[in-house]
Order: C-alpha cells, then structure tokens, then sequence
C-alpha cells in the first residue's frame, strides 16, 4: 500500500493572497507545494522567480518544489535553494549537463527532481535514476494550462514504477498535468505516489479538493 501524496499547483491560486492560500493548503493536509517556473524559453510562457518563491516561503512549512522549466537551470539553482527551495526538479530535454546539474543541486542539501515531457521515453531518465528522489512525468505540454491530460502517458508511469520497483530504488514518482478528480485514480493506478494539480485543486473548496484526492489508497 502506497501513501499518495498531494502537491498543489500555486499556479492556478490567487496571487493576490497567496499567503491564505498556502493556509489553505496546509489545512487540507497538502505534502508538497508545487512552484512552476517558466523563464519564457525553455517553455513560451513566464511565470515567477525566486523573489516570490521567498516571499511565500514564510507563510507555509509544507516543502516547495521549485520545478524549473527553464533553459539554463545550472545558473540558478543556488538562487531558488536560498529562495526556500526544498526539492529542485530539472528537465531532461535541457540542453546543458544534466549530471552536473543534478550533482549541484544535491549538493546544496536539497531534494532532485527530473522532470520528462510527455513525448520524452523513460528511457532517457533510466541514467539518471538512481540519481534523483523523485521522476517528474508530464501529463501535458509544460508551458500551458488547461491542457487535457494525455492518456498515452500512463503507459510510461508504468514502465517507470515497473522499473524502480525492480532496481529496489526509493525514487518517488509524480505525475503533472491534467490531473482531475475524474481521472486520478488511474494515474495512481499505474503507479504515481505525488498528484500534482493546479486547477482541479484551486478552482473550489481548497481543504476539500485536496482531501478528495487524499481520500483514495491504491
């Protein structure tokens, strides 16, 4: 039995009061916040840094997962860990030295994440496995909200828990993008341990949103 964890998506919360909706959050029993920075490169849309990573660090505990869909996440992995950083999540389609990256990061005492795109195999991460704690596995696009989750995916959940289980890794798996109360179980089903979700969770009641999706064991 799997505990499944809740990462919400601060991208669809009100700016404007983040701080209550980080209350909100912690109050539904959320594991982890989930921070999308877009740099306007790596994925067309810009979203924020770590100057408002830093601002919000101080209204919640719960651990911040600063994933990093930006172009050159080697120049600036030292910043988001002093921002409040608890995991950093890089991905593999980044055109730079991707052990490097990993190693700096971990190196900082942070948990290291690596995120694939939804047309990115697993096969590309299997090098890198046994260096991160968690595998991110986009279920849309990034750099776009309101996409719809795209069900080929769940194939590759697959295959990485298949994989993982049989290394006898610990390497935890998530899953973003999509991700609706109507659709979840199978994500969790095909192996995921962390459901990120931004509208699904921040479009209504928070505390509830959050433990519906807590409500259901695998």
């Amino acid at each position: 039995m799997r505990r499944i964890k809740v990462a919400p998506s601060i991208l669809s919360a009100d700016f404007s009061n983040l701080c209550h909706e980080l209350e909100l959050c912690k109050r539904g029993g959320a594991d982890i916040i989930h921070l999308d920075v877009m740099d306007g490169h790596f994925v067309p849309n810009i979203t924020f840094g770590p100057v408002v990573i830093k601002s919000i660090r101080k209204c919640t505990d719960i651990p911040f997962d600063a994933h990093l869909m930006i172009e050159r996440p080697d120049k600036y992995i030292k910043d988001f860990v002093k921002a409040g950083a608890d995991i950093i999540t890089v991905h593999r389609e980044v055109e730079v030295d991707l052990e490097a990256v990993l190693r700096k990061a971990r190196n900082y005492g942070v948990e290291v994440g690596l995120a694939l795109n939804p047309d990115t195999p697993f096969d590309k991460a299997k090098d890198f496995v046994e260096s991160i704690d968690y595998l991110l596995i986009m279920s849309v696009y990034p750099g776009f909200a309101g996409q719809r989750f795209i069900e080929s995916v769940l194939s590759k959940i697959k295959e990485a828990r298949e994989y993982i289980d049989g290394e006898g890794l610990s390497v935890k798996i998530g899953v973003d993008g999509g991700i609706k109360h109507t659709n979840f179980r199978k994500v969790v089903d095909a192996g995921a341990d962390i459901i990120v979700a931004a509208s699904a969770i921040f479009g209504g009641d928070v505390i509830a949103n959050i433990k519906e999706f807590k409500r259901y064991t695998p």
